[in-house]
């Protein structure tokens, strides 16, 4: 739990509490999507990479030179929503991925919670809700 708005369950390969923990710790405030980029789904990632080649053409270079600018900015993308590749909340020098290799420990599966997420909030426009009725009587 961290706070009583956000819980995490984080499985990991090994039997240590303190690293399931940390990387619980980390889910809770960098709310990954996936575990590894390979796990973000091919449809977010075309997705992206349209934005992305939009915005490059733009941009007048030739397009080896957009490839290359599209491909370094869905890494990019794919690092800062995935687990193993974002820097570590505790020693942003580090990656997930290298801190978790170096524990030699694999995370097989997590669940970020937060309480209200998921509900949508409705808006209604008083006025016109005052309106509707009025005419309606």
């Amino acid at each position: 739990m961290h706070g009583s708005r956000i819980g995490v369950l984080v499985e990991l390969d090994v039997d240590n509490n303190e690293l399931a923990r940390d990387i619980a710790m980390h889910i809770a405030a960098s709310k990954p999507i996936v575990i590894s980029p390979d796990d973000v789904p091919q449809d977010i990632v075309a997705k992206e990479k349209e934005i992305y080649m939009a915005q490059a053409a733009t941009s007048g270079k030739p397009q080896e030179i957009i490839e290359k600018m599209v491909m370094g900015r869905l890494k990019k993308y794919l690092d800062e929503v995935s687990l193993l590749g974002q820097p570590f909340v505790k020693d942003p020098d580090v990656t997930v991925a290298s801190l978790l290799s170096k524990q030699r420990a694999k995370v097989l599966a997590f669940h970020r919670y937060e309480v209200g997420e998921g509900i949508e909030k409705i808006t209604e426009d008083f006025k016109e809700a005052v309106m509707s009725q009025v005419q309606g009587s």
